[in-house]
């Protein structure tokens, strides 16, 4: 990747970050709310569904420059190396690389905006940890069907894709991974608000689970789950939609 497509990247990506974080912080919280141990009302309900949003603000822009950064650096690296068939996996790879990096940027923010939100105690390494376990596969499903669906478009319009069918792309891809990813965020959700010397707040992912599962069954796994989706298919409409605009025009 060449210095202006690394510029391209990463200022395309910073304002792809701000627009979503600002734009749909509220249904983040709602999101963080529902899935808290305390429950909804407790955890402060409609109220203050903008607190946290001057961290998000803060953190958005080089969080989401580093990600697209890596994540294009990576793709254009492995280009030259694999063949079309094996492009998921390169997209799987660039993306899980693109979250590592991010997460340095975004734990931090990620730590105050909970605990603002929901008011727990947590630590950074802990948020961090979790953060991975969760976005990362969220990322293995969204991106490499987020470039799928841009390449079929692309084909059926004669070598042609508009920014805007891009977020549209964007949107149905993060919604479907947002969904089939929600048991990992109520985990991670209800680890990062645990009380300190609880079991839930020991981190085990797979022992949360199943302890939301014996307690409140399927529906508890997938509490949130439409906040969730609207969220991240709105998201990635107006993210993956913003990256892909401002990246051609500054091409």
């Amino acid at each position: 990747m060449d210095r202006r497509e690394f510029t391209a990247s990463l200022v395309a990506g910073g304002c792809a970050g701000m627009c979503v974080d600002l734009t749909l912080f509220p249904l983040d919280t709602i999101k963080t709310r529902l899935q808290s141990q305390e429950g909804f009302y407790k955890t402060g309900g409609f109220r203050g569904i903008y607190a946290g949003v001057p961290s998000a603000a803060i953190g958005s822009f080089p969080n989401a420059a580093a990600f697209f950064v890596t994540y294009e650096s990576t793709k254009s690296f492995f280009a030259g190396y694999t063949a079309s068939s094996l492009a998921p996996i390169t997209h799987m790879l660039a993306a899980s690389l693109g979250e590592i990096v991010a997460c340095l940027i975004r734990v931090p923010t990620e730590v105050v905006k909970q605990r603002t939100q929901a008011n727990p105690s947590l630590s950074t390494y802990r948020v961090l940890l979790n953060t991975l376990q969760e976005e990362i596969p969220f990322s293995l499903v969204q991106f490499p069907l987020w470039e799928y669906l841009k390449a079929v478009w692309w084909r059926r319009q004669g070598g042609r894709l508009d920014s805007w069918q891009a977020a549209v792309c964007g949107a149905l891809a993060g919604g479907i991974a947002a969904f089939v990813t929600t048991p990992l965020d109520v985990a991670k959700t209800r680890i990062m608000l645990a009380k300190a010397g609880t079991s839930t707040a020991s981190g085990n992912i797979p022992m949360v689970l199943y302890e939301v599962w014996k307690s409140r069954g399927i529906p508890g796994l997938f509490a949130g789950s439409i906040p969730r989706v609207t969220l991240i298919s709105m998201g990635g409409f107006v993210f993956l939609g913003a990256y892909e605009k401002v990246r051609r025009t500054l091409l």
